[in-house]
């Protein structure tokens, strides 16, 4: 003991540990910003990253680690919030997703609602406890004041632990609320797909598909009565039916309204999948596409190529649009080189076009 003390009183007083407060007053920066140097969490100019990182060497600053833990530090991955894995269209942004995560070091992780919201706030909670650096939501969002209100608290909470929440293929939650988007012409598409229908001589179209309470949904059925409307071609209530984004939606439904006797020359699916059981319900009746029946889709999933006859359909840049939402939201391999640039602020729109392929023919004259 006595030569213990001997020692301790040889080194002199103990040399306080080094905080972040220190560290910052040392680079003449906010603590958030020494703390975003040592996470690499988000972009910071070179000037000020080399200020911090001198300052850290004159301190002798260590990173306490379960420190670093309780404060919620990134934990490198990003997190995408689809409806289900196996749709085409939320499979191909999951994969773009994938890709850029991976090209930034960031594990990614899949989270399937099955269209349930309370599981994606839940989702989105926990993905917030894992410290994940951004949350993707993907598709349409639900028409519920109390559910935006929700997913913009989240928004928020994210942001205040330097994570970022990225709406992908749905509307803003609030012009005040810190988030990114990466949307598509959705409106536009539909537009442009039902007047190709109206130059064709299709001036009673069916509009079939899609969940009546989801914004991808209104937009597209926005965009169809405007194509109609420009025309001077009344929009008929008989001929909007919503429903699932499901082959099963589209072959049940078409069947009942073909046995109804209701009269249209054309079927405006509300995505690819819609199209599918649209096609074999044309067929059971024996109605051939595109001769007595046109048929268009929404989505330019892969299986719309391979479709007998080839679908009509809108191309959206899906997987882009996952790639888009990763590098909004996280500092890629050249985010060093880029360190001088703003962090990303609300987001980016990306076009849609039609792809004209075989299910389409002029109306017949009877």
């Amino acid at each position: 003991m006595a030569e213990a003390a001997a020692a301790a009183a040889a080194r002199g007083p103990e040399r306080r540990r080094a905080t972040v407060i220190d560290v910052a007053a040392r680079a003449e920066v906010s603590s958030a910003t020494v703390s975003r140097v040592l996470n690499g969490n988000y972009p910071v100019a070179r000037a000020t990253r080399e200020r911090v990182e001198d300052a850290v060497r004159e301190l002798g600053y260590v990173v306490n680690a379960h420190a670093r833990a309780l404060a919620g530090t990134s934990s490198r991955t990003v997190g995408i919030i689809v409806h289900d894995v196996v749709d085409p269209f939320f499979a191909h942004i999951a994969r773009g997703v994938e890709r850029a995560a991976s090209e930034a070091g960031r594990l990614c992780m899949v989270c399937c609602t099955h269209g349930d919201p309370r599981r994606e706030l839940a989702f989105v909670d926990l993905l917030h406890e894992q410290r994940a650096d951004a949350v993707v939501l993907v598709g349409g969002a639900h028409s519920d004041r109390a559910y935006a209100r929700e997913v913009a608290r989240r928004a928020r909470d994210l942001h205040a632990g330097g994570a970022r929440l990225v709406l992908c293929g749905r509307p803003s939650v609030g012009r005040d609320v810190p988030t990114l988007s990466v949307e598509y012409d959705n409106e536009g598409g539909a537009f442009a797909l039902t007047d190709h229908l109206l130059t064709q001589g299709h001036d009673r179209i069916l509009y079939l598909g899609g969940p009546p309470d989801l914004s991808t949904t209104r937009d597209r059925i926005a965009g169809h009565r405007r194509a109609l409307e420009l025309r001077g071609v009344p929009c008929a209530p008989e001929l909007v039916h919503t429903g699932a984004f499901s082959p099963a939606f589209g072959h049940r439904r078409l069947t009942e309204l073909l046995a109804s006797g209701l009269t249209f020359s054309a079927v405006f699916a509300a995505n690819d999948m819609v199209a599918i059981g649209a096609l074999q319900a044309l067929e059971e009746a024996g109605l051939r596409v595109p001769e007595d029946v046109s048929l268009v889709g929404y989505d330019d999933v892969p299986t719309a190529q391979v479709m007998r006859p080839r679908l009509t359909t809108v191309h959206v840049p899906l997987e882009e649009m996952g790639r888009q939402a990763v590098r909004l939201a996280v500092p890629g391999p050249n985010a060093e080189a880029d360190a001088w640039q703003q962090p990303a602020e609300g987001g980016l729109t990306l076009g849609t076009h039609i792809v004209v392929r075989d299910s389409v023919a002029a109306r017949r004259v009877q």
